[in-house]
C-alpha cells in the first residue's frame, strides 16, 4: 500500500500531526492484535479531530476490515472508507489518488533508514515508516500505521506448468478447492464482510517501500492458506492458498539485492506449500535454489513451514548452499496427539521428534524455531505434561509459548464450552514451559562462547547506549535473541546494515555478548 501510495503522488510522513490522510492498517488473528487495532484507530480519530489538526481522511484497511467491515462503519463514523485484504489496489481510491502513467525507473522505491521513527509501526517492531528523501511537491501527506508491504495482483502459471501471460487467473490447489466445498472458508457466522474471498496477490512490478532496515527485506512469494487448523481464522482472512510465479520472486530479490540488500527472508501463511498450485513439486526447495545462487545475497531464509511438508529435499538444499540459512521454523503448536487432533493438524510427539532429528542429521548446525499453544480446549494436564516432556527432549532453539485465544469463526470456538481450559490454569502452564525453556536456552547459549561468527549490525541496543546490536544467521529478525557488542575491536565506530567478523564472549539465557575481530 506504501508503494502504491507514493507512486501515485503520495509522500509519507511518520507524524501523524502532519498527515492529511491516516492510514490504520489492522490484524484480527487474535483478541490482543484485535484490541492493538481498534486502540490505533481511535487514536487516528483524536488525531482528525484536534483542533488545528491537517487530517482530513480516516482509512483503515487490513484484516479486521474484512472480518469487521460494517461494525467498523457504524461504529466508527469517522472512518472515511475501508479497504479489506483483498482489495490493496482500492487505497488509492480510498486516498483521493490516480496511479500515474509515467512509468518509473524501478517499481522499488527504499527509503533512507536515517529517518526511521521508531513508534510508527507499533504492530510490526522491524518495520518503520520512512520520510522520502526527495517528496513530490504538493505531494499528499499519509502517516501508515502498521503497514505491511502489499502490492498488485498478478497472473501465475497454471496448474499444468506451462508459462503464462501476466494477467492469468490465479490457480489454487486441489486441497483448497475441496476444503472450500468443506465449508473451510465460510464467513456465514461473521458479523462483517462476506464479499468474496481475497484473489490479491503483488508482483515484482508492484510499486514497493522498503520499510525494513536497508540490509535486509521480506517478499511474501504466496499467499492464504488451505489448512483446517480449528484454532485458526487466517483462511477465512486471506483466501485460499495461492504461489507468486517464481520467476517475479526472483526478479523482486533481484531488484532488492540491486539496492543495497542482503539479507532476504521468504514469508507467507505456509511457506512449504509453494508451488504445488503451480504444478511444481517441492517447490520451495526449487525456489531456494534459485534465489541462492543470486550474486550479492549473503543471508535467505523462510519462515512458517508446516511439520509434514519439510521434505527431504528441502533440507538438502539448505546443507547445499552457505548463504541459505540452516534455521527452521516449524510451527508445531503441540505435542499431545489428541490436542493435536482436536486442533485438526495431525502427528504426535514422536513423530515431531524424529523431524527434528533429521533435520539436525542432513542440516548441521541447524537451528529450530516453534510455537506452542497452551490452553487449548480440552487439553488435560496428561496433554500438557506431555508437551513438557517433549520439549524437554527436543531442546529447541527458539520457542514461544502462547495462549489459547477463542476466536468466533474458528472451528474451536464452537467446541462445547465444558472443554474450555479455565485462564489461570492457561496461564499458569505457559509460565511453566517457559521457565524450562529459559533453562534449556541458557544452557545452549553457554556453548556459543568462543565461537567465531559473521555478525549483522543493527544499531545502538534499545536497553543502553553502552551497547550496540547484531544478529547472525541463526537469528531471524526480531523474533529470535540478541547479539549485544560490548567491544568494537579494531573499529572506531560500527556502520548499521554493516557484516562484521565478531567472536562471542559471554551468554545468557537468551542473548550473548560479542566483540568484534574484524
Amino acid at each position: 500500500m506504501m508503494g502504491l501510495l507514493h507512486s501515485a503522488g503520495g509522500e509519507l510522513t511518520p507524524n501523524a500531526e502532519d498527515a492529511e490522510i491516516l492510514v490504520v492498517n489492522t490484524c484480527s488473528f487474535i483478541d490482543s492484535a484485535k484490541q492493538e487495532s481498534v486502540n490505533t484507530i481511535l487514536e487516528m480519530v483524536q488525531h482528525k479531530q484536534a483542533n488545528g489538526g491537517r487530517a482530513q481522511r480516516l482509512i483503515v484497511a487490513g484484516c479486521l476490515v474484512e472480518r469487521y467491515r460494517d461494525e467498523i462503519r457504524r461504529n466508527i463514523p469517522e472512518v472515511d472508507a475501508v479497504v479489506g485484504t483483498g482489495e490493496l489496489e482500492a487505497i488509492l481510491n480510498a486516498a483521493g489518488l490516480t496511479p500515474k502513467s509515467a512509468p518509473q525507473d524501478s517499481p522499488f522505491n527504499i527509503l533512507p533508514q536515517s529517518n526511521i521513527h521508531p513508534q510508527a509501526l507499533a504492530a510490526r517492531a522491524h518495520s518503520a515508516v520512512h520520510q522520502h528523501s526527495h517528496p513530490t511537491e504538493q505531494g499528499t501527506q499519509l502517516q501508515l500505521e502498521h503497514a505491511k508491504e502489499l502490492g498488485k495482483k498478478k497472473g501465475v502459471i497454471p496448474s499444468g506448468g506451462a508459462a503464462a501471460a501476466e494477467g492469468s487467473a490465479v490457480s489454487f490447489r486441489a486441497e483448497g478447492d475441496l476444503r472450500e466445498k468443506q465449508g473451510r472458508f465460510s464467513r456465514e457466522a461473521w458479523d462483517g464482510a462476506t464479499a468474496a474471498l481475497p484473489e490479491y496477490l503483488y508482483s515484482d512490478e508492484t510499486p514497493r517501500i522498503l520499510s525494513t532496515p536497508r540490509s535486509s527485506a521480506y517478499i511474501k512469494i504466496a499467499e492464504g492458506c488451505d489448512h483446517p487448523c480449528s484454532f485458526c481464522i487466517i483462511p477465512q482472512l486471506r483466501g485460499k492458498f495461492r504461489s507468486r510465479r517464481m520467476s517475479s520472486i526472483v526478479a523482486e530479490a533481484e531488484n532488492l539485492i540491486a539496492q543495497g540488500v542482503r539479507e532476504i527472508t521468504l514469508i507467507g501463511q505456509d511457506t512449504t506449500c509453494y508451488g504445488e498450485d503451480l504444478g511444481l513439486t517441492d517447490g520451495l526447495a526449487q525456489l531456494l535454489e534459485a534465489l541462492a545462487a543470486l550474486p550479492g545475497l549473503k543471508w535467505l531464509r523462510f519462515l512458517y513451514t508446516y511439520p509434514n511438508k519439510v521434505t527431504t529435499r528441502l533440507l538438502e538444499t539448505m546443507a547445499r548452499h552457505d548463504n541459505i540459512a540452516k534455521y527452521l521454523d516449524v510451527p508445531l503448536q503441540h505435542a499431545s496427539a489428541s490436542v493435536l487432533k482436536r486442533m485438526k493438524r495431525g502427528g504426535n510427539a514422536q513423530i515431531f521428534l524424529d523431524l527434528i532429528e533429521k533435520a539436525r542429521r542432513t542440516v548441521p548446525g541447524i537451528v529450530i524455531r516453534t510455537s506452542f499453544i497452551v490452553g487449548f480446549p480440552g487439553e488435560t494436564e496428561e496433554d500438557y505434561k506431555e508437551l513438557e516432556a517433549f520439549i524437554k527432549a527436543a531442546r529447541i532453539d527458539w520457542l514461544g509459548v502462547f495462549t489459547y485465544s477463542d476466536e468466533e469463526g474458528a472451528k474451536a470456538f464452537e467446541l462445547n464450552a465444558e472443554l474450555k481450559v479455565p485462564e489461570r490454569t492457561i496461564q499458569g502452564r505457559r509460565r511453566k514451559l517457559m521457565k524450562l525453556q529459559q533453562k534449556i536456552s541458557a544452557k545452549a547459549k553457554a556453548e556459543w562462547v568462543g565461537r567465531e561468527i559473521d555478525l549483522l549490525i543493527e544499531g545502538e541496543s534499545e536497553e543502553t547506549e553502552l551497547l550496540w546490536e547484531g544478529r547472525t544467521i541463526q537469528h531471524a529478525p526480531e523474533i529470535d535473541g540478541k547479539v549485544f557488542i560490548n567491544d568494537f575491536g579494531p573499529h572506531e565506530e560500527l556502520v548499521r546494515g554493516t557484516f562484521y567478523r565478531a567472536e562471542i564472549t559471554e551468554s545468557h539465557d537468551y542473548d550473548v555478548v560479542a566483540r568484534i575481530i574484524e
